[in-house]
């Protein structure tokens, strides 16, 4: 009998799952590969191409000896020194970066442009993950949680009378709306401008970094031709546990927000949900559970 159970659950519901996990996986390496593909050609070619303008240009150099200097490039690009420029460029482990970076491990972003190269280093950031990433979900779990002990308390909300609703729906929408431009649309505007992005790129940036994928691509506050603030990779730390933090309030809103919008509709059309009971001649909407 617990074999059968086994053998329904995974043939009902797992293997669907996983069958259209593993078809959205081939979609986006497709899609990828059918974008991404010919750029890289065309960036490898062009590499090639200057390499052997270096050579022509300077003919006491041989190919093994400008191989030797690619790589010393590549390694320091590797350990986070950034190689345009001279030695008069930021550090990398000053107050405000070091205080970036360790952002970056709690929220396990990791963009991959920096890591400790020091043997200590490296020891005390596994540890200081192991005890910051667990903190890091408690604290953004308590958000969630005690965003969804408020929650509860509206569920009088179908109770409430018509001009009520709209009003706590309309303040609901502000409040979505105010916190996405503070956090998702006005940032990348500042980025944008410090680090001479385009505003697309921005919205990139704080989309792959608030998502924790962190692909390492954008980085703020790495350029050396340009002059930062002191404070400015610190206040990137602080808009990153800031806009973690929104995300974690905004997932059980989103949800909200849409089923109040639905009725408040559904109403306004004067249409009857089957099974639910009628209110002063109006269709009273059903309850459904709120998550966090």
């Amino acid at each position: 009998m617990p074999r059968t159970r086994l053998c329904s659950c995974w043939g009902g519901q797992v293997l669907p799952l996983l069958l259209a996990y593993v078809c959205y996986l081939l979609l986006g390496a497709t899609i990828f590969q059918l974008l991404e593909k010919q750029a890289e050609a065309q960036s490898r070619d062009q590499f090639q191409f200057e390499k052997l303008r270096f050579l022509e240009n300077y003919t006491c150099l041989d190919q093994q000896a400008v191989e030797q200097f690619v790589q010393v490039i590549m390694e320091a690009w590797v350990k986070g020194v950034n190689p345009k420029g001279n030695s008069t460029n930021p550090s990398n482990w000053d107050f405000g970066s070091s205080f970036f970076f360790a952002g970056t491990v709690v929220t396990t972003i990791g963009y991959g442009n920096l890591a400790p190269s020091t043997e200590a280093g490296q020891v005390f950031c596994v540890f200081y993950a192991l005890v910051g990433i667990p903190l890091n979900v408690l604290f953004l779990n308590h958000l969630g949680t005690g965003l969804h002990a408020h929650l509860t308390t509206l569920e009088r909300w179908e109770d409430q009378p018509r001009r009520s609703q709209l009003l706590q729906t309309l303040g609901l929408a502000l409040f979505l709306a105010l916190g996405t431009l503070l956090v998702l649309i006005f940032p990348p505007m500042v980025f944008s401008h410090v680090e001479g992005w385009s505003f697309s790129e921005g919205f990139y940036f704080a989309f792959i970094t608030l998502s924790t994928i962190g692909f390492g691509d954008y980085v703020v506050g790495t350029d050396p031709s340009k002059h930062y603030i002191s404070v400015y990779r610190s206040l990137a730390a602080i808009w990153i546990l800031l806009g973690l933090a929104w995300l974690a309030l905004v997932l059980p809103l989103g949800p909200l927000l849409l089923h109040r919008c639905s009725q408040l509709w559904l109403l306004s059309r004067g249409l009857k949900e089957r099974g639910a009971p009628e209110t002063n001649g109006l269709p009273r909407p059903q309850k459904i559970p709120i998550s966090a």
